[in-house]
């Protein structure tokens, strides 16, 4: 590559960059785990998930002892996301210096990204059993500083009859800054400064009915309704893969073209470790 401002631009370098950008201040991998990320290396890989089935358990008698058959189930979750980034950096552009120009430029890609991987996760809201659901699309809850808090009970109520919340399993809850406002009203509502030394997800601004609560603006109303996202970390699994990030010579131009690609895939694969409320779309506070 011909030396220019950006010539000490070294892909793996850059792409390790990115990588812990990525994996340390996105919201909703807060929320997933990543138990089946394997080696993706193109759109359309497929992680197999094997999920194991249940165990029962019998009143010991004098009758002989009966094995039940355990027959695990298989699923694939597909790597079906594809994202990419292109840009040019002009030769003239030398502002600062290599690396921290190239840092504000990633870190731009970064966002972006996110952007498009929290609005992917969120949407499968979508797969929220009927019974793990507070108001409907046809019944919207109507939140406001007086309500939200046994809304809220009654999201989290949702986790705890079916069996997701135990152990180990601490529930999170996803809402937009409308919501918030209204949160930040309520006397039950544990400021994430108040929680003191309980340990909370990166980025939760408090928690409500034990819930963590984390803060997206990816979380948008749909005709005029927004769709509050609560579960526990084993309702989806997500895997994801930056697949490259190369740099080229523009040969019209006295410029360097960098590109980046990421591939991922989120799934459900524990729906009654999901809950979702369906909210009316309050005007701020």
């Amino acid at each position: 590559m011909t030396e220019n401002a950006y010539s000490a631009f070294i892909p793996e370098i850059w792409s390790q960059k990115l990588n812990n950008l990525l994996s340390k201040e996105c919201v909703m991998l807060q929320c997933v785990n990543r138990n089946w990320e394997g080696d993706i290396k193109n759109q359309g890989d497929k992680v197999k998930i094997i999920t194991p089935a249940a165990v029962t358990v019998s009143t010991m008698s004098t009758s002989n002892i009966e094995y039940n058959e355990l027959k695990p189930t298989s699923t694939d979750l597909v790597i079906d996301q594809q994202k990419f980034f292109a840009f040019k950096i002009n030769d003239v552009a030398k502002v600062q210096s290599n690396a921290d120009i190239m840092e504000a430029h990633l870190r731009n890609a970064k966002n972006a990204i996110e952007e498009a991987q929290d609005s992917h996760i969120l949407s499968l809201h979508t797969e929220v059993e009927e019974a793990n659901t507070v108001g409907s699309d046809s019944a919207a809850v109507t939140l406001d500083a007086s309500t939200i808090y046994s809304k809220f009970v009654s999201l989290a109520l949702c986790l705890k009859n079916s069996n997701a919340v135990k152990a180990g399993a601490r529930p999170w809850v996803v809402i937009n800054p409308t919501i918030e406002s209204y949160l930040l009203q309520s006397s039950e509502f544990i400021s994430a400064y108040n929680v003191a030394d309980k340990t909370l997800r990166e980025g939760a601004i408090g928690r409500i009915a034990g819930m963590d609560v984390l803060v997206s603006t990816n979380l948008q109303a749909v005709s005029e309704k927004y769709y509050v996202l609560a579960g526990t970390n084993e309702a989806i699994t997500f895997a994801s893969q930056l697949a490259k990030i190369e740099s080229l010579r523009d040969q019209n131009s006295f410029s360097d073209l960098i590109r980046g690609l990421y591939l991922y895939g989120a799934k459900v694969v524990n729906p009654k470790a999901l809950a979702k409320m369906v909210v009316t779309a309050p005007s701020a506070a």
